[in-house]
């Protein structure tokens, strides 16, 4: 079972930052989770929400401000979280803004054509679907991720049209009956956001494929 963490470790360090993602693998993390925006200057940079208000002590959306200046703020650009794990773990990239996706499937394939990663380094995923179907049209090779937070029967369905590699639901809608079917069908399992120890022991009777988690070292 993969032992992925959210947003780097966010149980320890402030989410999507190095030091974050350097603490998930100093705690022995198979991979990490990270979401994704445009800066004004069409740079992929690491934040979870549209607006850096939350993370940062200052205020306004992500794709209206400069990639230097969000770094200042200690939002990094997916280049340098890709070159701080260096194929060390896996890398699951979640898209929030529909128009990053050419720019990471871009980086992505630069990444493996002259830094020697592999398509086995990174996973997509999304909530929005018709990201994954883009994907899937302009470059099949991508390993691509169905999140899903309500509905884990249109996800498998969306998963068999894009030929998906994996699902990633909401924890608690999975039973071993429903992680078996899925599995059956040719799915890994990653589920969301698991961090109490007994819903983590729980999931492992279930045989998931892999969890994601703000504490990987519970895992």
């Amino acid at each position: 079972m993969l032992k992925i963490g959210h947003r780097g470790a966010i149980g320890y360090v402030a989410e999507n930052t190095l030091a974050s993602f350097q603490k998930a693998m100093d705690l022995g993390c198979d991979g990490v989770e990270l979401d994704v925006h445009l800066s004004a200057d069409n740079e992929i940079m690491v934040i979870h929400d549209d607006t850096i208000d939350r993370t940062t002590l200052e205020k306004g959306f992500v794709n209206t401000i400069a990639t230097t200046k969000l770094q200042q703020l200690g939002v990094p650009t997916l280049s340098e979280v890709l070159d701080l794990v260096n194929k060390r773990c896996l890398v699951n990239i979640e898209i929030k803004d529909t128009k990053a996706t050419d720019f990471v499937v871009k980086l992505i394939q630069n990444y493996i054509s002259e830094n020697n990663w592999t398509y086995s380094d990174f996973i997509i995923s999304s909530f929005d679907w018709s990201v994954l179907e883009s994907i899937h049209s302009t470059n099949s090779q991508i390993a691509l991720g169905v999140l899903t937070e309500n509905t884990l029967e249109e996800a498998l369905i969306f998963a068999q049209k894009i030929n998906a590699y994996s699902i990633h639901p909401y924890y608690q809608l999975l039973t071993k009956e429903k992680v078996t079917l899925y599995q059956d069908n040719g799915f890994l399992l990653f589920p969301w956001t698991v961090n109490e120890t007994h819903e983590i022991e729980k999931l492992k009777t279930f045989t998931v494929n892999g969890i994601i988690s703000d504490f990987p070292d519970r895992l």
